[in-house]
């Protein structure tokens, strides 16, 4: 049985997520050449998963407030993964093209995340290995 959503924890996440966003428009409204719009999205997230991973790594389970508000809400906010798909459409005339963005987008999230989680468990002074999808909370 689904278990009730805090409203504290939904509250966070919804203030994290507005200013993910508004952090991810303030860097993607000035741009006028739209060929440079998906580099820009790859980026973000890229930044945006290294990012997730030092929160996720630095907090782990402690903190679930500061955690929902951080990683859940602002990141999530910041990173996209819908700009990401349409980008790789807009792309559709040279699909070699829109299949290196799309590696290129995977692997540079992945490589982020890793290095961040090992940054943020440098931080919080707890190394460790990094946990199975299977064992996250």
């Amino acid at each position: 049985m689904a278990q009730p959503v805090d409203p504290r924890v939904l509250g966070l996440t919804i203030a994290g997520g507005a200013v993910g966003v508004l952090a991810r428009g303030l860097i993607v409204m000035p741009i006028t050449d739209p060929a440079v719009v998906p580099w820009v999205t790859l980026a973000i997230n890229a930044v945006g998963s290294l990012l997730l991973g030092v929160i996720v790594g630095w907090l782990a389970d402690r903190h679930p407030l500061t955690r929902s508000f951080l990683g859940t809400g602002v990141m999530g906010g910041f990173t996209t993964y819908s700009a990401f798909a349409v980008a790789l459409a807009g792309w559709a005339a040279t699909p070699w093209l829109a299949a290196g963005l799309a590696a290129a987008s995977v692997l540079a999230g992945v490589a982020g995340a890793i290095a961040g989680l090992f940054l943020g468990r440098r931080i919080a002074d707890v190394p460790g290995e990094v946990e199975a999808v299977e064992d996250a909370q």
